[in-house]
């Protein structure tokens, strides 16, 4: 949401940002260059933990950020390893990695429009980072009037992407595409006591687990498991996890006491 604040000649529309930058020197730098447009008012955070306060207590105090602005390498993590997860108050590792950070505020603050900012041109991750909920992909060594113009686009509801990376991320995101429905059709040739197994996995939840929240014995659960492994064409629990996100699959409630209700009505065991 844009703010409007009494200025010359009228009222004067303001855009806050927030730099989320781990470099110190690059932020402030960053920021400072960022503040002296008349419109814009912008704010630092040097982590993903100090990054997701500052968004809370902003939204809290009515002042919500238009538009963040995240290292891609933030925190020196692989992207797209780690789902967003919540961050403690007081939490300063910096365990939350740029990607996951989209990932997070575009669920808890859709409004807010995402920029990341990356040291060099990954279509891969370019495509994680708008799959995420990112609006844009901008190179670190931008010029100024360049990362103005992406901040005014994307609160205009626009993606922006460097044309040299537009034919690889789309090459991306179609294989994304394919590999999700692909994943989907496979999910969808498991029984619905399968699909329970297959949530459980997800969740984490070894043999035992799964055979006491089930009901089940173990030995029933491994034939589930090793059931799920055949149809999904995969050797690992690790595999079969990975293609069960893919297709949209969750985990299962685990704070959900006693028996889980299944997807479909079944007397299978």
């Amino acid at each position: 949401m844009l703010h409007a604040e009494p200025g010359e000649g009228g009222f004067v529309v303001r855009i806050r940002v927030l730099v989320v930058d781990d470099h110190r020197i690059f932020a402030e730098s960053l920021a400072a260059a960022l503040a002296a447009e008349p419109d814009v008012d912008v704010f630092a955070a040097g982590s993903g933990p100090a990054a997701l306060r500052c968004l809370e207590r902003a939204a809290g105090e009515g002042r919500r950020y238009d538009v963040l602005l995240v290292d891609a390498d933030l925190g020196g993590n692989l992207p797209g390893t780690r789902p967003a997860v919540p961050v403690r108050e007081g939490n300063e590792e910096g365990l939350v990695d740029g990607i996951s950070l989209v990932a997070g505020v575009r669920t808890a603050q859709p409004a807010v429009r995402i920029v990341v900012l990356a040291e060099k041109d990954d279509p891969r991750r370019a495509a994680l980072a708008l799959q995420a909920g990112a609006s844009g992909w901008v190179a670190k060594d931008c010029s100024l009037s360049r990362l103005l113009t992406v901040i005014r686009g994307v609160l205009r509801d626009e993606t922006h992407l460097p044309p040299a990376l537009l034919t690889g991320v789309l090459k991306e995101l179609t294989a994304a595409r394919r590999h999700r429905t692909e994943s989907e059709r496979l999910v969808e040739s498991l029984t619905p006591r399968e699909r329970e197994v297959l949530r459980c996995m997800v969740a984490g939840l070894g043999r035992k687990a799964v055979a006491e929240r089930l009901f089940l014995s173990p030995h029933t659960v491994r034939t589930h498991m090793q059931n799920v492994l055949g149809k999904l064409g995969v050797h690992s629990t690790l595999a079969a996890v990975a293609l069960a996100r893919r297709a949209g699959v969750g985990p299962v409630d685990l704070g959900t006491a006693g028996r889980i209700v299944p997807e479909e009505t079944t007397n299978s065991a």
